[in-house]
């Protein structure tokens, strides 16, 4: 049903008109009445009704002020007709350009209020039809961004997609909370959407049906952070009549971020579930922090192994780090979370180095499932050997292909510039590589020193000016990219055992 709230100072006319119009056959219920503009005000905001009907003489707050007020302070305010007397009928007229919807003569004719509610009643049925039409699309739009992201795929692009379409600014500080049960967390419940302000607010289902929040919480101070949430709760627990969990995330910065926060939330919430508590469980409350230092030097040992390409070190770190584990009694839900913190790191190197995460993620997935329901130490030490092993082979790979992409660019820019002042260190800067590095893979490819090389190919070009043209040597030489001519010259001879003037000669019956 849709809701209209009644606004008179006379109590007769709220009375008349609450009780003499068959609001439900047009689709209505009468939600609050108020008496003056003031009371309005606060109904309308609590209630949010998708009707308004509001007398226009009222004292302190007249009906078009509140309307001026309502539609500034709310993002959909309702529609608004406006009730007034034949003395103020040019009044009413006027205020139809005020973002008022229609207005009704004083007294209400049954006729006139059938007209307007037959008009009015579609208008707003087919307003709110396209307003869910976009929530759900927009919605599918972030979850499908929220997952690509939670799930560990990270690249420049997707970072640049996330800031445009859930409006994240680069610095912007984050959190996550989950939601159970989910099903009464349905985003496009208006109710639900208006416990934070929406511009700050990113609903997601993850894969295994949870419903999270992504919250823009910078404006949020943790009082009211705790009140939100609890009300949340309340709410939920009182509609539904079934327990509630919120698990809460600590505070991270940036896009980049939003893969952490989602893991921590799960943490917390795969703890409380495991040990059927129901409530609201922040992370930084559970300890988990203090017991995280105790393990994170293996993993990041382990990393190290991965980034430097010593695959047979993998194994033994993998049983370190879990022999660690045990020694401390870490919950499975814990070490889940620090695995998942790996494989977002891993991921992330792997984007940065022009790879697709998902390939490798998609090849774990088909062979162990979801990491959620990976429920033992040993297949959870299995699932981390057969990460860092697949990634460390692919990495190896792309480090390769970038050599090879890198170098392939840097020959072809030389050999299309040799004319031009080239130096070694100039081109490590364009193409941003260390210069004794590419140094390294200039003669690994080549087979010569970047010098030799250029040196080569601006010999090669006097060869053929030289057979071809009647220019001065030292005309060749600055075509060629050589400066100083007696330098040329001796390059010249160096390679091709004679200097450029008995070359020409030679060849010159050729």
């Amino acid at each position: 049903m849709l809701k209209v709230l009644i606004v008179d100072d006379e109590p007769w006319v709220l009375e008349g008109l609450r009780t003499m119009i068959d609001w439900g056959k047009y689709g209505f219920e009468v939600c609050a009445e108020a008496q003056n503009g003031s009371e309005a005000m606060r109904l309308i905001q609590e209630y949010k009704p998708e009707l308004v009907l509001t007398d226009i003489n009222m004292p302190v707050i007249n009906g078009l002020e509140l309307i001026a007020q309502l539609n500034e302070v709310m993002p959909n305010p309702p529609k608004f007709v406006v009730l007034t007397g034949y003395d103020d009928f040019n009044y009413a007229r006027t205020a139809l350009q005020q973002r008022v919807n229609d207005y009704l003569l004083k007294p209400i004719d049954d006729e006139e209020i059938d007209s307007l509610l037959s008009r009015i009643t579609p208008m707003i049925q087919n307003e709110i039809a396209s307003n869910e039409a976009f929530d759900k699309k927009q919605f599918f739009i972030v979850n499908n961004i929220a997952n690509r992201l939670i799930q560990g795929e990270y690249n420049e692009n997707l970072e640049h997609l996330t800031r445009s379409t859930l409006n994240i600014q680069v610095n912007a500080e984050l959190m996550c909370i989950l939601i159970e049960p989910a099903t009464s967390m349905n985003p496009f419940q208006p109710r639900i959407i208006d416990y934070f302000p929406k511009e700050c607010t990113s609903f997601f289902q993850d894969r295994s049906g949870r419903t999270g929040i992504i919250l823009q919480s910078a404006s949020i101070g943790n009082e009211n952070l705790d009140a939100i949430v609890n009300q949340i709760c309340s709410d939920i627990a009182e509609q539904f009549h079934e327990p509630v969990l919120l698990a809460i995330s600590t505070r991270l910065i940036g896009v980049c971020s939003i893969r952490e926060i989602y893991t921590q939330a799960l943490d917390v919430w795969k703890r409380k579930k495991h040990q059927q508590k129901n409530g609201i469980f922040y992370y930084c409350e559970l300890g988990i922090l203090k017991k995280k230092e105790h393990h994170e030097d293996h993993f990041k040992r382990l990393l190290d192994k991965v980034l430097a390409n010593d695959i047979e070190q993998i194994q033994p770190c993998v049983k370190e780090a879990f022999a660690s584990f045990v020694e401390y009694q870490l919950t499975i839900e814990v070490v889940q979370a620090q695995v998942a913190n790996l494989e977002l790191t891993i991921c992330t190197h792997i984007a940065q180095m022009n790879g697709v995460p998902d390939t490798m993620m998609t090849k774990l997935q088909l062979e162990y499932g979801n990491l959620g329901e990976l429920n033992d130490y040993l297949v959870l030490s299995r699932y981390v050997q057969s990460l860092c092993t697949l990634a460390t082979v692919y990495l190896s790979e792309l480090e390769q292909q970038n050599e090879r992409n890198t170098i392939y660019k840097v020959i072809q820019y030389v050999d299309r510039e040799f004319r031009n002042k080239l130096k070694l260190q100039d081109l490590a800067r364009q193409f941003h590589i260390n210069s004794t590095y590419l140094g390294q893979l200039f003669r690994k490819q080549t087979g010569q020193g970047f010098s030799e090389y250029l040196n080569a190919k601006r010999i090669e070009e006097a060869k053929s000016l030289l057979k071809r043209t009647q220019l001065k040597i030292s005309d060749i030489a600055v075509q060629v990219g050589f400066s100083n001519t007696d330098y040329f010259i001796d390059k010249f001879k160096l390679l091709v055992g004679v200097v450029p003037s008995v070359y020409k000669n030679e060849n010159k019956n050729h």
